[in-house]
């Protein structure tokens, strides 16, 4: 009988890796041909469509993103400042909200729960919001403009309150009783056991940061400010002016790279991105588990 059980277990156990791997593949198909698609010539792609492997190579997209290559990693500086500045605030604020508002003894928990609760179903819109960090708070092209309103989301602080709703009162009552004060518990009990929880909201945060656009859209007019998001939106839009403007002009058998430089686009900006995902994933289905059914 033991013998049967193991041997089901084992095939089970093969079954499960292959499908998991054939499903891998089929996940990644998409991004291999938004790779080999920014590596084909235009005139392949217009004529033929995106194919997993081209007739040829082609860098030509590439040639016309990094025509001003200092621009480019100019774009990359500000985008890794604002993420790596705004995700570290954005957490510290996040986990001391949510920290407080865990705490049964804070008389007004309830109350601030339900107002936080309460923007996420309504909002002041996009023309008070302008007003507010252009006349009051006076964020006009500042890097400010591109950290300051993505510190806190409602949704963030709702998730990190039930995450450390979870923690047992009994590790708290204790470092009261050996005399810790309420930001050392904070800072050296409950943090530390709080790392699912923050890889998960940290790994949102910095997605947002990452691929925000619309904000310096809205607040940056200083070329040298923008973030890499929003230079190449403008890379883009000046490749589809290009493509109108000399379309009566030039030979039909002039195509610039507008749809390869699309895909190249995407290359650039999801590449690194990408990468921070191996490092917080075995932490992000716990926090986001845990966080969203406790409580």
């Amino acid at each position: 009988m033991k013998i049967k059980t193991e041997k089901s277990t084992l095939v089970f156990n093969a079954a499960a890796y292959v499908f998991l791997t054939l499903l891998s593949l089929l996940c990644l198909l998409p991004f291999l041909v938004i790779i080999t698609g920014s590596l084909t010539p235009e005139t392949e792609i217009i004529a033929e469509g995106f194919k997993l492997i081209p007739n040829r190579f082609s860098f030509d997209a590439y040639r016309a993103m990094f025509t001003n290559p200092i621009q480019i990693y100019r774009a990359y500086e500000v985008t890794i400042l604002v993420t790596v500045v705004g995700t570290i605030a954005g957490l510290m604020l996040t986990s001391m909200a949510g920290y407080v508002l865990s705490r049964k003894d804070f008389k007004y928990r309830n109350g601030l729960s339900f107002y936080i609760y309460f923007t996420t179903l309504f909002s002041g819109g996009l023309i008070p919001w302008y007003i507010l960090i252009v006349n009051y708070l006076n964020m006009k092209d500042s890097y400010l403009a591109l950290v300051v309103p993505g510190l806190l989301s409602a949704w963030n602080l709702i998730l990190m309150k039930n995450f450390m709703k979870s923690i047992p009162d009994s590790i708290v009552e204790s470092a009261k009783i050996d005399g810790a004060g309420d930001f050392a518990i904070y800072l050296k009990l409950i943090l530390p056991l709080s790392t699912p929880g923050l890889a998960t909201i940290g790994l949102f945060m910095a997605l947002a940061y990452w691929n925000d656009w619309f904000t310096a859209n809205l607040f940056i007019t200083t070329e040298s400010k923008f973030p890499l998001q929003f230079l190449l939106y403008k890379i883009l839009a000046s490749a589809s002016v290009l493509k109108t403007s000399i379309a009566g002009n030039l030979s039909p058998d002039f195509k610039p790279p507008t749809e390869t430089l699309k895909m190249a686009t995407a290359v650039v900006v999801t590449g690194p991105i990408i990468l921070l995902y191996p490092f917080l994933q075995r932490f992000f289905v716990k926090g986001l588990t845990v966080g969203a059914v406790k409580g």
